[in-house]
């Protein structure tokens, strides 16, 4: 007992030596007192949480009031994959993880760039040998990837974006001091460009009447419109790029869904890209990766900055700096991924969500909506009648049918009178979906 006593008096005194020295002349408060550090006053200007955390806790709210109502939730909101990696693709992240537990086959840092096998598959399966490896980085997500870029360019420049577009844009932006703040008004932020793309321009931005910017973000096929840009209005965006000497970012994360003959899944599929583009991508649709975390970015030796120094050397530091490589085991699947195997499996995985967003697409057209996108993409954007909200909307299904959806409005001002619907989900759930929906929502005019 003594020496029980004794190591609890030890344990004690050392737990008191690492305590915070707090001063006893003080009341309470301030010894729970702020620190002195002054805020990143750019955090101040975000309006709002990010979006998809924010339905995710409207959702946990509607369940935490009608908990019975739990079993029922089907989620077409967030675009997370739902099916199984396939047999090939998993082998190759069971192999490589499998490899680390025998002395032949450990591994430890590898080149930040990225494996050098990965570097050279991605450029020859994926682009076709119109890039080079070395002009290759893998990463953790083309999302993570975005914001190395904000760090590349920095707080002084102006950003183009679509409206609506994927919020990350906008919002690493913001945290990169790049804007001003928000006008409640129009619900913009000063010095952000917004390039408005609707189904009155058949969402694709009116580019030369835009003012310039010196960074233009451009995703297609297109997050939440679902819309693919043709070739000729690449071709439109990369020649006013040239012109005004604009950097564009291409997001090509949705690209291995393009079915329609004729339209790029790569912006360097355009004459003069690599003097003004970089292209950013991911294996996360591709492959199921969306939990496993596997991506790239394509920064062309031509592209420039002002000085002639190359985009691609300051993207380098922030990746050797900021980044130790993707995981081991997750690009030796990147890997299988590439593989005749690994390239079929994927087509049968989009083949699987493509179908999903037909019986999407068609059953909102049955009760006589507008539907767009669903072909070249697995998003569904929906139009809704004339002065309804977005969030209201999403709300009243919610709460008639247990879908969620996303509010056009989230993705931007540009997307306020739309409902965004993902094809993410198991095929019985979006049949379910489908059969709820055209009980819940009212039939239009068409």
């Amino acid at each position: 007992m003594k020496f029980a006593t004794a190591v609890s008096l030890m344990l004690a005194a050392s737990a008191n030596a690492f305590a915070p020295v707090l001063n006893t002349n003080a009341g309470t408060s301030s010894a729970l007192s702020m620190s002195k550090v002054e805020r990143n006053p750019n955090f101040a200007k975000l309006a709002g949480g990010y979006l998809f955390p924010e339905i995710g806790r409207r959702r946990n709210a509607y369940i935490e009031a009608n908990p019975e109502m739990a079993s029922r939730i089907i989620s077409l909101g967030i675009g997370d994959t739902t099916q199984p990696i396939p047999e090939h693709i998993l082998s190759g992240l069971v192999n490589s993880a499998s490899k680390l537990g025998t002395k032949e086959g450990y591994s430890g840092y590898g080149a930040e760039q990225g494996m050098a096998d990965l570097r050279k598959k991605i450029a020859d399966k994926l682009y076709n040998g119109i890039i080079k490896d070395s002009e290759v980085f893998v990463s953790d997500g083309a999302k993570c990837d975005i914001m190395r870029v904000q760090q590349v360019f920095g707080p002084g420049v102006t950003t183009a974006v679509q409206d609506p577009s994927y919020p990350v844009y906008v919002d690493t932006s913001v945290m990169m001091g790049q804007t001003g703040n928000i006008n409640e008004a129009t619900k913009q932020y000063d010095n952000i460009v917004y390039m408005p793309c609707t189904d009155k321009n058949d969402f694709f931005p009116d580019i030369d009447n835009m003012p310039r910017a010196d960074i233009v973000y451009f995703c297609s096929p297109n997050n939440p419109t679902g819309a693919a840009a043709t070739k000729e209005q690449l071709e439109k965006l990369v020649k006013v790029c040239k012109e005004r000497g604009s950097i564009l970012v291409f997001d090509a994360a949705y690209a291995p869904f393009i079915r329609s003959p004729g339209v790029p899944k790569s912006i360097f599929e355009i004459e003069g890209a690599r003097e003004v583009a970089m292209e950013c991508n991911s294996f996360s649709k591709y492959a199921g990766f969306t939990g496993v975390r596997l991506g790239w970015t394509v920064v062309p030796d031509e592209l420039t900055f002002a000085d002639g120094s190359k985009v691609r050397d300051d993207f380098n530091r922030v990746m050797t700096t900021a980044f130790n490589g993707a995981s081991n085991i997750v690009q030796g699947g990147g890997l299988a991924c590439l593989d005749d195997e690994g390239l079929a499996e994927i087509d049968a995985l989009i083949d699987y969500y493509l179908e999903n967003a037909k019986l999407l697409k068609e059953a909102m057209e049955s009760i006589g909506y507008s539907v767009y996108g669903g072909a070249d993409a697995p998003y569904v954007f929906v139009k809704l009648p004339e002065g309804k909200s977005s969030w209201d909307t999403f709300s009243e299904i919610l709460e008639k049918a247990q879908v969620v959806t996303i509010p056009g409005a989230g993705f931007g001002p540009g997307g306020e009178g739309y409902l965004r619907l993902s094809a993410f989900a198991p095929r019985d759930t979006v049949i379910e979906a489908c059969s709820r929906l055209k009980e819940a929502m009212a039939p239009v005019a068409a």
